[in-house]
């Protein structure tokens, strides 16, 4: 089932496209957070930067990448928002180990704290929250 799941190309362009997504959601985080720990403490600028990148990731997903026709938008919008709050603790989680306890620099934390969520976020969003109908699957 794996092996299928990975040789599935549909699955293997979406991927693609949400990996670019993450891109740039990362740069937003890398540029607002280099911003905003210049005026807020680290805990305060690492949440910010995350709700900025959280705005441009949903926004890229929802209406490209993962784009699928779901007419339950208020529905979808929770199921994001509840997945971003799971990847939220886990790259929080992250930065604080890798921050406090790893004593790795403020910018290094950060950045090194977003993979640890991605893997979990694409599954997720991928085939929940914008999953594919079937009528869309043909139309590709």
């Amino acid at each position: 089932m794996i092996k299928r799941l990975l040789l599935n190309r549909q699955l293997q362009v979406r991927f693609l496209k949400f990996f670019s997504v993450g891109g740039a959601g990362y740069c937003v985080a890398m540029v607002s957070f280099n911003l905003f720990k210049r005026v807020f403490k680290p805990n305060l600028a690492f949440t910010s930067c995350f709700l900025l990148s959280l705005a441009t990731h949903y926004s890229l997903n929802r209406f490209w990448a993962l784009k699928s026709s779901r007419s339950d938008t208020g529905r979808q919008l929770l199921e994001y928002l509840s997945t971003a709050a799971i990847s939220y603790a886990i790259s929080f989680s992250t930065f604080k180990i890798l921050s406090v306890k790893l004593s790795l620099s403020l910018s290094w934390s950060q950045a090194l704290s977003q993979p640890p969520s991605t893997i979990f976020t694409f599954l997720i969003l991928n085939f929940l929250v914008f999953k594919h109908t079937s009528e869309e699957k043909k139309a590709d």
